[in-house]
């Protein structure tokens, strides 16, 4: 039984766990009686999930999503009344650990927005790559309707997507954003209909699955933590491309196009983990 086998198996409750696809992990979060909502041992079993697929080397992507055609309705809010300062602390920072193992996750990292998706589970979703909506998805923010700033990173993810004025809109406004509107505005990338939501982003996760791991490890790093000028910019340039010319992965590369072949990075030698040392460079300003 193969590692990723194991992970299956060995699934906490609270989610399922398949492979859809060649080197694909698909995570639901299944808690149906509640919308999918994720309350602290939602956020447990996702963080332990996903920290062991970073680690399985056959994981070349993730897909996130919730069982019963339902993303997730966000954070529970039956969870968060009566806390003290320590308690509210607390949960914040409970759920900075998985926010910062999602950013930092050196694989494609796809989310199948089906139904609804509310609050904490966009900015799970956006904490991610690639993002499927389908024709009756409804994305809410319902962070100020309860008297709460957005949290799960959304001031600075949001904006990312969509600018700081669409930000802006998308957070005050109050109503649902369609499929068509966040694709439109940028929020989401691929609208298709409602029963091959989860199917579309199996198979973009599946092509990103397909892609040279550490290639696109460090292309991802680089863009979630962007130079500040362009020289350094080019400095990191430098380092990534120094790297990836001594590479299996870019002898690879050149062997295929030189023989007019697809190439295959998909080989056990293509490593996805990263040494200790280029994960630090990764980030390295």
């Amino acid at each position: 039984m193969s590692d990723l086998d194991k992970l299956i198996r060995g699934a906490p409750p609270l989610v399922r766990l398949d492979r859809p696809a060649e080197g694909v992990l698909r995570i639901l979060i299944d808690r149906p009686e509640k919308r999918n909502a994720m309350d602290h041992r939602v956020r447990e079993a996702l963080t332990a999930v996903i920290g062991e697929a970073l680690a399985t080397p056959a994981c070349r992507a993730l897909v996130l999503g919730g069982v019963d055609g339902m993303f997730s309705a966000g954070g529970d809010v039956h969870s968060m009344g009566d806390l003290s300062e320590h308690d509210a602390r607390a949960r914040m920072r409970h759920i900075q650990v998985l926010c910062r193992l999602l950013a930092s996750a050196r694989l494609p990292v796809v989310s199948a927005m089906e139904g609804v998706a509310a609050g904490a589970a966009v900015g799970m979703a956006l904490l991610g790559d690639e993002i499927v909506v389908g024709d009756r998805t409804r994305i809410l923010f319902p962070f100020l309707k309860l008297g709460l700033t957005p949290d799960w990173g959304l001031l600075l993810t949001l904006p990312r997507r969509v600018g700081v004025a669409g930000a802006r809109q998308l957070l005050t406004r109050g109503d649902a954003v369609s499929g068509d509107e966040a694709v439109a505005c940028g929020l989401a990338d691929e609208r298709v209909d409602d029963d091959a939501v989860m199917a579309t982003a199996v198979a973009r996760a599946e092509r990103l699955a397909a892609l040279p791991p550490r290639a696109f490890a460090r292309m991802k790093a680089r863009l979630n933590e962007p130079a500040p000028t362009l020289a350094e910019a080019l400095h990191r340039e430098e380092d990534d491309q120094a790297s990836c010319l001594l590479s299996a992965e870019f002898s690879e590369g050149l062997s295929a196009f030189l023989n007019k072949r697809a190439p295959n990075f998909r080989d056990s030698r293509f490593d996805v983990g990263a040494s200790a040392d280029e994960r630090e460079s990764y980030g390295r300003d």
